[in-house]
């Protein structure tokens, strides 16, 4: 039972390289999402298992034990470890959600600050021009989202590089991408391994958006321009928008250029059905190993209790 909790907890730190495969076989949408899945089903299943794990010690404690109404305290085969493992499940869960609340009240009121900058400005449709000396451009969620730009971001433009930025924030929005950005936040303070899973995450929403623009336009050579240009143009300025407010300058843009100047990728379903193959495998047996293990500790909680026997 102990064994198979850890199986959770390794898991994960396969998914970076995985990450990085699905993005480069899959379209970039696909694998936007399909790494963001199993970065959230990994991510909960490690949690559960630290949970476990704390309990599991616990319940081996005669004091505990005994506010548990347990007849005996509960015994395990790996008695010496689980006290021990048990006290750092609790200092990882602990660390955890202090770094999670902390990015989510961060996060929180740069978005308020943001939309309320937003609100202050006239738009036109879903597009609203601030006027700041920052380039910078954002696609920013919400009811409604918005299109936000900065007067010195328009400037450092062209008129059809400014078609195709635009294309690329709205790209964002229609696309949600601000949910896939907003779990990445969220995964990476649950699994060290996960971290890295957000970089990727990044770049497949800035990639999907890319794509989505150069089809837009109608130009793909224009967009990589535009892309380029704009993150020359904000690479110095700081913004205050949210994380999960993706913007056009987000992610390693040579990659991104890169990717557009040399076409539409030919498809290769056989690389693409492999790394999704594998992505559902090691989320499937995580989410089969966290159940089965945690299913076990109630068998034996219930055992230790009187309620079953063994």
């Amino acid at each position: 039972m102990t064994a198979l909790l850890l199986l959770p907890l390794l898991l994960p730190c396969a998914l970076p390289l995985l990450a990085r495969r699905a993005l480069g076989r899959l379209t970039p949408a696909v694998a936007l999402w399909a790494v963001t899945g199993c970065a959230v089903l990994l991510a909960g299943c490690s949690l559960a298992a630290l949970g476990a794990f704390v309990l599991i010690g616990l319940l081996e404690l005669p004091l505990f034990a005994a506010l548990g109404e347990l007849v005996h305290p509960l015994h395990t085969a790996w008695a010496v470890l689980v006290v021990p493992a048990a006290l750092a499940s609790a200092g990882a869960l602990a660390g955890s959600g202090w770094t999670l609340v902390r990015s989510a009240l961060r996060q929180s009121r740069a978005y308020r600050a943001a939309r309320a900058e937003a609100a202050r400005r006239p738009a036109v449709g879903d597009l609203c021009v601030v006027d700041s000396a920052q380039p910078d451009a954002y696609a920013l969620p919400g009811r409604p989202h918005r299109v936000v730009v900065t007067t010195a971001m328009l400037r450092s433009l062209d008129g059809p590089e400014r078609e195709a930025l635009l294309a690329h924030e709205r790209a964002h929005n229609t696309g949600g991408h601000h949910v896939a950005l907003a779990a990445a936040e969220l995964v990476a303070h649950c699994h060290p391994a996960l971290r890295r899973v957000r970089d990727t995450i990044r770049l497949a929403a800035e990639r999907a958006a890319d794509e989505a623009a150069a089809a837009s336009v109608g130009d793909r050579r224009l967009t990589a321009r535009a892309i380029a240009r704009a993150a020359l143009a904000g690479h110095a300025a700081r913004s205050a928008r949210p994380a999960f407010a993706p913007g056009v300058a987000t992610g390693p843009v040579p990659q991104r250029v890169q990717a557009l100047l040399a076409g539409p990728r030919p498809p290769r379903p056989r690389a693409g059905r492999a790394v999704a193959t594998l992505l559902v495998t090691c989320t499937a047996l995580s989410c089969v190993a966290s159940a089965t293990a945690t299913a076990d500790v109630h068998h034996r909680v219930e055992v230790a209790q009187g309620e079953e026997s063994p």
